[in-house]
């Protein structure tokens, strides 16, 4: 199966395979959280997108960083895409439930082996639900089919983008590993300034929908040596974005 979306083109060179390196240890850093110190409070950074800080365990953030390994092993396994002009994305990615590569979802990975996609696992799909209704109180029947998950060595960045290739409305759940990454919101109908940036913690989540649903977006900076010790990931950022496609 191709592309479900009219009009979408991928590059014809396809994307380049690569591998998890081992964890750094000696490159992150040990967290020490004050007794003293205050949590983060949840903020509405823009209307409909919620950031909740610290929202998963260390312990849960090491299982997804466990799980995450077993999802970058081949067939369709972790590469680096390639834009439709034949530039290589600076991000290293791996698919769940829908394989995308820019512009276009489809069933395989058809950038690199061709191989059919790994599912979305439940307990992952489950966690998404979690996700949608620590943001706003409830989950609203929320239920991923699709996940994309971006590792972000030193020096990776995401250039300024909106989640449109899918019909669906519902929102976009972003778990954030590793290294803190500055995330920055342009608006929902330019992809210029004023931005708005937050720094996305390892544990943090962020959710956006509703009039946010199709904000523009990007990570423009990943703050390197800023990981919690012991999580298990090399040097860098992993980022889990999971996404209600609606399409068949």
């Amino acid at each position: 199966m191709g592309s479900q979306r009219t009009g979408a083109w991928t590059s014809k060179i396809g994307g380049e395979p690569t591998e998890v390196q081992p964890p750094d240890v000696g490159r992150q850093l040990t967290l020490v959280v004050s007794d003293a110190e205050e949590t983060r409070p949840v903020q509405e950074v823009l209307p409909g997108a919620v950031l909740v800080p610290g929202w998963l365990s260390f312990e849960a953030q090491q299982g997804l960083v466990e799980d995450f390994r077993s999802w970058a092993l081949p067939p369709a396994g972790l590469r680096r895409p390639r834009m439709p002009t034949g530039h290589l994305m600076s991000v290293q990615s791996v698919c769940l439930g829908w394989h995308w590569s820019p512009y276009a979802y489809s069933r395989t990975a058809d950038d690199t082996d061709g191989a059919p996609v790994k599912p979305v696992p439940d307990d992952l799909a489950q966690l998404g639900r979690s996700a949608v209704a620590a943001a706003y109180g409830a989950d609203g029947g929320y239920w991923p089919d699709a996940a994309i998950v971006n590792l972000y060595s030193p020096g990776a960045k995401l250039g300024i983008h909106q989640d449109g290739e899918e019909p669906s409305d519902a929102p976009v759940v972003t778990i954030s590993l590793g290294d803190t990454a500055v995330f920055r919101f342009a608006g929902v109908d330019r992809r210029t300034g004023p931005f708005v940036d937050v720094e996305l913690c390892s544990g943090d989540l962020l959710v956006f929908g509703g009039p946010s649903r199709r904000v523009f977006h990007g990570v423009p900076k990943i703050l390197p040596g800023t990981g919690p010790h012991g999580i298990g990931l090399p040097p860098g950022r992993l980022s889990i974005t999971l996404r209600e496609t609606g399409l068949a």
